[in-house]
């Protein structure tokens, strides 16, 4: 009897912490925020209008984006170009080619001064600044610094790493997704990690080293994951308001593939990050650029 009470009263607790979020409403293409009875909480002054995390949204005021709270509060001005939601409780905001992460509160998670962000598994993300790729945790404390030409996760529990033209796997012995400690060098002697030097042979006919067909589909692949979730949250943005609502329309739907392309090809297509950098990388060794 005294589970059904607590299971009531936490039933109750819930309703009431859902019930008295502000909801979206639209005044003439533009979306403002009410309380649950009616009343106009903010004006609605905004082009669009994201939930984020508890307590936060995404707004766009005019050509910008920032975050503001349940109340209108400003949390970061609206002074990017575009915004990504990661999450649902992240906030990706870009300004000319700069990237940052922002929490629904407004702190900063990463300032923004990379040229990407993305998810990797384990909660971490992955970064690059200078063409030069990192990791960090979802707090932006870093893990690997950015210095490595590059960095994918083929599998939840395998990370290739690229230093100096070499490539070296980390692969996390336990089942279930990778997550790397802060200090790194402690994987050296841990049992929960391996660690191999992926040493390629070279073909006698060319001079060059061989790169694995099977290397090649796991970078390729491993794009598609957060390209498909980039093309959501981009034809999500389309729309203007909540996800719901956006996904019960279907408008977005013709959209779909040629976003879908653009966004893998954008993942693709970086310096050092592309399924032919081995072989730059290799030709570079043998000019001795």
């Amino acid at each position: 009897m005294k589970k059904l009470a607590l299971l009531i009263l936490l039933m109750m607790i819930f309703q009431s912490s859902v019930f008295s979020r502000p909801v979206v409403f639209n005044d003439d293409g533009k979306f403002g925020l009410k309380d649950e009875n009616g009343n106009i909480v903010v004006k609605a002054e905004y082009k669009k209008l994201i939930r984020l995390g508890e307590s936060g949204w995404i707004i766009q005021k005019g050509s910008k984006f920032g975050i503001m709270n349940d109340e209108g509060k400003i949390l970061v001005e609206p002074k990017y170009n575009r915004a990504d939601r990661v999450l649902g409780k992240f906030a990706k905001l870009t300004k000319g080619e700069k990237n940052g992460l922002f929490d629904e509160k407004g702190f900063v998670i990463l300032p923004p001064e990379y040229s990407s962000i993305d998810l990797l598994f384990g909660g971490m993300f992955l970064t690059c600044k200078n063409y030069k790729y990192g990791v960090t945790d979802f707090n932006g404390q870093p893990i690997l610094d950015n210095i490595f030409d590059d960095i994918y996760m083929p599998k939840p529990n395998v990370m290739i790493i690229t230093y100096n033209g070499q490539q070296y796997e980390i692969q996390g012995v336990k089942s279930g997704e990778m997550t790397l400690p802060t200090d790194v060098a402690s994987i050296q002697d841990s049992e929960d990690f391996k660690i191999t030097e992926l040493i390629q042979k070279p073909v006698t006919t060319t001079g060059y080293y061989s790169v694995t067909a099977t290397n090649y589909l796991l970078k390729i692949f491993s794009s598609i994951s957060p390209a498909y979730e980039q093309t959501i949250d981009e034809l999500m943005f389309s729309q203007g308001a909540d996800a719901a609502s956006v996904i019960m329309k279907f408008t977005w739907l013709p959209r779909f593939p040629f976003v879908y392309v653009r966004k893998y090809c954008q993942n693709l297509a970086a310096p050092n990050n592309g399924p032919l950098s081995g072989v730059k990388t290799n030709l570079k060794k043998q000019l001795n650029i």
